[in-house]
């Protein structure tokens, strides 16, 4: 059964969007991009290198390089101290 994003996130799931360049199949000096986003565990990328390797079995287009970022959307919240209350009316 799939998990849902925010059970994903909470077992410590963080977005990862990758770009991958890669070259074209019939003009090997074209190099196009594309972008995948999927929810994935640091610093192991497991979703990451899974679909890298379905890339490079199944897609013709050669990989050039890839750019990727993980973001944790649910961090521990930050503790300010407030020191005054404005009540408008």
């Amino acid at each position: 059964m799939p998990k849902t994003e925010t059970e994903l996130m909470l077992k410590g799931y963080g977005l990862t969007t990758a770009e991958l360049y890669y070259r074209m199949p019939d003009y090997r000096s074209v190099i196009n991009s594309f972008i995948w986003q999927e929810y994935d565990l640091a610093p192991d990328y497991p979703q990451l290198f899974k679909f890298i390797e379905f890339w490079q079995g199944n897609v013709e287009g050669p990989l050039h390089s890839v750019r990727f970022t993980h973001r944790k959307l649910i961090a521990p919240g930050q503790w300010r101290n407030v020191v005054g209350e404005l009540r408008l009316h």
